[in-house]
């Protein structure tokens, strides 16, 4: 259970995000205890949350990385990742993108594009380098999750279809400095219901068998990330059920010795050691609203805005009886709202609220819309 050091809270400027130090350490442990259990390996997903303390916490456990972008590559190489861990997907790398990964000596690209993998080939050979990459595909597994998360489809950007896998795997093959070694899933993200990723270890296992009987075979199965947390109840909750997920694979996927599995968590691993602080500005009495106006806004924390997600809010300075709020921001959008009649303690200007499971897509997705400062970070073990 997150403690929150209200008393010293009152020397900072809100808003501002607060890192369970403590409780990211136990969740690293659970992944790393329940990965060598297995013989897999977890690349942490950058996207999700890029603070250089982090990242450089989250290395020293030996993670490797997931990278979507070139600075994503040199953040990772930066806060000490393993070179030969670390992954760079994405739609579209940028031709310095590319060069960056090659240069860092990366362990793979995972590609999604013929056009994609030919610019790789024309980039490692003015190098004069080799380079290994993966192929993204889409399954057409349904993660039955937001519309906006959702990747793994046919009918999404992402990846490669599976009427089109054959071609690929022949052009990949003709390009002069390409290893290809493997091949990459992710189907989306906040993915709550276990089952889906049995759906996912089947369909793979038919992929890799139809390809195994036309001599194609791969030693290394990259199954993404997406695996969803507990936004409603973020103490008793604070952790996925990394056992069972991870006990999925291990029973499903059909694998030989010389085989390599690996994973891109983000969120299940950083979201709920991240908290949202700000002060209430306000408490505006409407006709038929009670608002609580904070100084926090959707350029701190963008997910109720963009995908109408929800976050626990407690106010963590009044013990006073419960009433009902709209817990919105300053920002100048009607969309700038946290929640609509939220049961919160009594609240006064000044009081501090929390805004929980901030970890992951909060800090790193800030903005500085309306001319706003992103906000600082501060962490348990350093306050």
């Amino acid at each position: 259970m997150t403690q929150f050091p209200v008393n010293k809270f009152q020397s900072i400027r809100t808003p501002f995000y607060f890192y369970d130090v403590n409780l990211l350490r136990d969740t690293l442990e659970a992944v790393k205890k329940e990965t060598e259990k297995y013989g897999f390996t977890e690349h942490y997903a950058i996207k999700a949350n890029a603070n250089p303390t982090l990242l450089r916490l989250i290395a020293s456990y030996g993670f490797g990385a997931d990278c979507v972008s070139g600075g994503e590559v040199k953040a990772a190489l930066e806060a000490g990742f393993d070179p030969s861990k670390i992954v760079f997907a994405g739609v579209g790398k940028a031709d310095w993108e590319i060069e960056t990964a090659i240069d860092g000596g990366i362990f793979c690209f995972n590609v999604e594009s013929v056009p994609e993998v030919e610019i790789i080939n024309e980039i490692a050979t003015s190098k004069g380098r080799r380079v290994s990459v993966e192929i993204r595909v889409n399954p057409n597994v349904d993660a039955h999750t937001h519309a906006k998360i959702t990747t793994g489809l046919s009918e999404n950007k992402f990846g490669i279809n599976l009427s089109q896998l054959q071609s690929v795997i022949d052009k990949i093959k003709s390009l002069s400095n390409i290893d290809l070694i493997g091949l990459h899933f992710h189907i989306g993200s906040q993915i709550t219901d276990l089952q889906v990723f049995a759906l996912l270890c089947n369909k793979v296992n038919e992929i890799v068998a139809d390809l195994a009987s036309k001599g194609i075979n791969f030693s290394n199965l990259n199954f993404g990330g997406g695996l969803g947390v507990d936004y409603y109840e973020p103490d008793s909750n604070a952790m996925p059920e990394f056992t069972d997920y991870f006990k999925i694979f291990d029973k499903n996927v059909k694998r030989d010795s010389g085989s390599h599995i690996h994973f891109e968590l983000g969120r299940a691993i950083v979201a709920q050691c991240g908290s949202l602080i700000s002060r209430v500005l306000y408490v505006k009495e409407g006709e038929v609203k009670r608002f609580a106006i904070l100084d926090a806004g959707f350029t701190e924390l963008i997910r109720p805005a963009m995908y109408d997600a929800y976050h626990k809010i407690e106010n963590l300075t009044s013990s006073d009886e419960e009433l009902n709020y709209d817990v919105v921001g300053p920002i100048c959008e009607s969309s700038d709202v946290f929640g609509k009649d939220v049961k919160l303690n009594a609240v006064k200007r000044g009081d501090f609220v929390a805004l929980r499971s901030a970890g992951a897509y909060g800090e790193v997705m800030a903005s500085g819309y309306n001319c706003r400062t992103l906000p600082k970070a501060y962490f348990s073990d350093r306050l």
